[in-house]
């Protein structure tokens, strides 16, 4: 009994420790909407076990703040039209197996004659689960009652206690995406120093493609980061952090492109030249150098594009122009390597050319100066999209906004309003 009561209290230490993570967060306010909608169906329900209130706060509490304004109303709708169903199968002829399909046809169609989208399914399921809570009621506006208590407590919760941002999880996986293309090419360069045989230069080929499943993922996050970010109270700018995090992911991804069509290169060249190496010995080290120098920057572009401070965005940002000042000038040396190379051995001349611009468009999509114009672009598209989606609104704010003329007028001197 003392072993269970202490992983026990080391489960609830634990649990305590990670409570501002997302997960848990968004755990305890599914628990504690539910929990309130029951509660208050207890009280105004005539059911003694009002159910279904916790069960529509469940469905309605568990999107983001984002999706709740912009989908709520359809998915309250479909989770309606579902009780309602149930309710009248219940009342009728209750839950038998011929019944039960009756019932998944009846809500598919209401489904789509509400227009709930994509939550025409959700009609189903919701009056699937309620029918089997609902058999035993005798009071059929009584679910409904309970239906729209669960659903306004659902949505309160979401009001008054913001979905939790997913903003961390999304910089981390960008970082994780960059630590994954650093250690590759990383062990790309050390192959290329030496003799590198075509079927482990063709196995680094496959990393570099298997990276596109990792970009998959991490868009996957970002997308949701981006949800939780839109109308949420909690968060002061954040227009700016999406933008941020989204070009900082679509460098990653040209970088990655970039990264296989290298890979390609090399492979090209250890099947054209095995068995003799790659590059003469001091090239290949150059090539080695430039490639970790070229592989720390891109984690630094991470650590970059994932920073919300100021000073430690600075300090990234300066890391960073330093890394990339390095990376070129090892690359020029490579270019001169390469050149004296060529002039020896003209043979596949075009791949160390190849090389050499592939390496050079990577340090160019990381410079900070072409991020800084590539955000402000997005940034400005954004803006302008925001304002077509929305013309009445942009229209309204350029009405309440106080005339220029005025502005100016108000905020000269009193000395110079005297004199005139």
């Amino acid at each position: 009994m003392q072993e269970v009561r202490e992983e026990w209290a080391t489960s609830v230490a634990q649990f305590v420790k990670r409570r501002r993570e997302p997960v848990v967060v968004q755990t305890l306010r599914s628990t504690a909407a539910a929990t309130i909608a029951y509660v208050i169906a207890v009280h105004l329900s005539p059911e003694p076990a009002p159910l279904t209130a916790p069960l529509t706060a469940l469905l309605v509490v568990q999107v983001t703040l984002y999706a709740t304004i912009t989908t709520g109303v359809r998915r309250v709708n479909s989770v309606v039209a579902g009780v309602v169903i149930a309710i009248g199968f219940s009342s009728l002829v209750g839950l038998t197996w011929w019944s039960l399909g009756l019932i998944i046809l009846a809500s598919l169609a209401v489904g789509h004659l509400v227009r709930v989208s994509e939550f025409v399914p959700e009609v189903a399921i919701s009056a699937m689960l309620v029918l089997g809570v609902t058999r035993v009621g005798d009071t059929a506006w009584a679910r409904v009652l309970e239906t729209l208590i669960g659903a306004v407590v659902g949505l309160g919760a979401n009001v008054v206690f913001p979905p939790p941002v997913w903003i961390g999880e999304a910089g981390q996986s960008i970082e994780d995406m960059a630590r994954r293309m650093r250690q590759l090419m990383l062990r790309i360069g050390e192959e290329a120093a030496g003799r590198t045989p075509f079927h482990l230069a063709a196995a680094r080929l496959h990393e570099a493609r298997r990276l596109d499943h990792d970009i998959v993922e991490v868009d996957a996050a970002l997308r949701q980061a981006e949800d939780s970010l839109k109308l949420n109270p909690r968060v002061r700018e954040g227009l700016l952090h999406r933008v941020v995090l989204r070009t900082g992911l679509d460098t990653l991804e040209i970088c990655t492109v970039v990264l296989r069509v290298l890979a390609r290169s090399l492979t090209d060249l250890a099947k054209e030249r095995e068995p003799e190496p790659l590059f003469d010995p001091q090239a290949g080290a150059v090539l080695e150098q430039l490639l970790s120098e070229v592989a720390d920057a891109i984690v630094s572009f991470a650590v970059l594009v994932t920073t919300d401070v100021s000073q430690s965005a600075a300090s990234a940002e300066e890391r960073l122009s330093a890394e990339l000042g390095t990376a070129a000038a090892t690359r020029d040396k490579l270019a001169q390597l390469f050149l004296e190379e060529v002039q020896r051995d003209a043979r596949q001349w075009q791949l160390h050319g190849a090389v050499l611009s592939e390496v050079n468009r990577i340090i160019d999509e990381l410079d900070t100066e072409h991020r800084t114009r590539r955000l402000l672009e997005e940034l400005d598209r954004c803006t302008r999209e925001e304002r077509e989606r929305r013309p009445r609104l942009t229209r309204l704010r350029q009405q309440v906004r106080v005339p220029a003329r005025l502005r100016r007028r108000r905020n000269r001197p009193a000395a110079s309003r005297r004199s005139t």
